[in-house]
């Protein structure tokens, strides 16, 4: 028997996730107080192997009780009862995105600003977060991808591996990506911005690609980056890593980066990669 916990950023998934891993044939349990996993891993244990897999969410909600989760889950450990943690993660701004759309109050930001109370929990699952077996950043990612990566993650055999690479274009006039593994700066490349003709598009269309990439130091710094990122990924997933955050930025986040994004997504997709990707910051501004 093994438990899986869940837990993670307000917003990032856990309840969409619960329900993925239930379809996976999981017991699952959602927003279990921490002081009580003892008595329900022994409970359990008196099933004779009817309970294999149990999944159970503990985050924020569970308020003071959930300050004690490290201990009670290193006296778990103790009891001999094996677990692995699962961690959701997003960007702050998809957070802040997603608890505008749903018009749902963040757990504490009931006494402070919604940014606030994101970076008031960031503070508080630090530890978790450096214990997890998996962290899943769920940034751009729409249901049918996220029940895809739940089973990757969970179902034994499947074809493809369990590093995903969430690629990341920005504008580095509104900050670097918090979640980021690797970031390069592309601002030395050709600038479309400064092509009339150009301005108004984004690098997603043929055009501003072809003016990014035919230039011979465009295609140089592209065959360099890919032939990095190539030789990293089997070098991470023999750690033992299971996403990787890759964000290029240039200075507005429209031309440049989305460009080299783009063309990195279609190499590492077609490498039978698990990629995701995420232009942040290609809808604002005109720069």
């Amino acid at each position: 028997m093994k438990f899986t916990i869940i837990t993670g950023m307000s917003g990032a998934g856990k309840s969409q996730v619960i329900k993925y891993m239930e379809d996976l044939g999981f017991y699952c349990v959602d927003n279990m107080p921490p002081m009580l996993l003892q008595k329900f891993a022994e409970l359990c244990d008196q099933s004779q192997g009817k309970l294999e897999k149990v999944a159970i969410v503990m985050d924020i909600r569970g308020g003071e009780f959930f300050d004690d989760l490290v201990s009670n889950l290193e006296e778990l450990e103790r009891l001999g009862y094996h677990y692995e943690i699962l961690f959701l993660d997003a960007g702050n701004e998809e957070l802040i995105k997603r608890f505008k759309e749903t018009r749902r109050s963040h757990p504490l930001s009931m006494s402070r600003s919604l940014e606030e109370g994101i970076q008031k929990e960031r503070e508080k699952l630090r530890n978790l977060r450096q214990m997890a077996n998996n962290i899943m950043d769920t940034t751009g990612l729409d249901l049918q991808s996220l029940k895809e990566e739940i089973r990757n993650l969970y179902i034994e055999g499947r074809k493809g591996r369990n590093l995903r690479i969430s690629l990341i274009s920005f504008g580095f006039k509104y900050g670097i990506p918090l979640e980021s593994d690797l970031v390069f700066d592309v601002r030395f490349l050709p600038n479309p911005f400064y092509d009339k003709t150009l301005k108004e598009y984004t690098g997603d269309d043929p055009r501003v690609q072809r003016f990014v990439m035919d230039h011979e130091i465009s295609q140089a710094f592209y065959d360099k980056l890919l032939d990095m990122i190539r030789f990293l990924i089997p070098n991470y997933i023999q750690e033992g890593k299971n996403n990787l955050v890759i964000a290029i930025g240039c200075t507005g986040g429209r031309h440049r980066s989305v460009t080299l994004v783009n063309k990195l997504f279609q190499e590492l997709t077609e490498d039978e990669n698990r990629v995701t990707i995420h232009h942040r910051d290609k809808g604002k501004g005109k720069g």
